[in-house]
């Protein structure tokens, strides 16, 4: 009769919870990536919300989001931040819109999506203050682009 396990049975129990952690590391890790997305939807879809609202009111989309913060009617109380500090950029097209005689009939949102994007626009900005992470995700007053 023995007493205790052998070097192989503990050997093949360790190796069994240490493929388990792995495996459950990385799908926390990939959940966690997929929520920070989902967040970053969920602040372009306000701030577009906010650019629509701006729109009915004067005619016209903002030359900058901080428009929408600013004056006797706020839009949005504060601009959404990015999760994990990436940016969001915001396009108000034609490119000459400054708020002089040029009308903003049209706008893109821009950010990075830790799990891949479709962007299906042929130049995008940098989603980085170092200028090395492009956006692979936009949005536009119709939805994703």
């Amino acid at each position: 009769m023995r007493k205790g396990f052998t070097l192989i049975e503990l050997l093949v129990v360790a190796t069994i919870i240490s493929i388990l952690a792995g495996v459950g590391l990385v799908s926390y890790t990939q959940f966690v990536k997929k929520s920070r997305d989902e967040r970053r939807k969920s602040d372009l879809n306000n701030i577009r919300a906010a650019l629509e609202m701006y729109r009915s009111d004067n005619d016209t989309y903002p030359a900058n989001l901080s428009d929408l913060t600013s004056g006797t009617l706020k839009y949005l109380e504060k601009l959404p931040a990015d999760p994990k500090g990436y940016l969001y950029v915001y396009e108000a097209l034609p490119a000459t819109c400054d708020g002089s005689t040029t009308v903003c009939t049209d706008y893109v949102l821009y950010a990075y999506l830790e799990t891949g994007g479709s962007c299906s626009l042929t130049t995008v900005p940098y989603c980085d203050s170092a200028n090395t992470i492009l956006c692979n995700y936009c949005l536009g007053p119709y939805g994703e682009k």
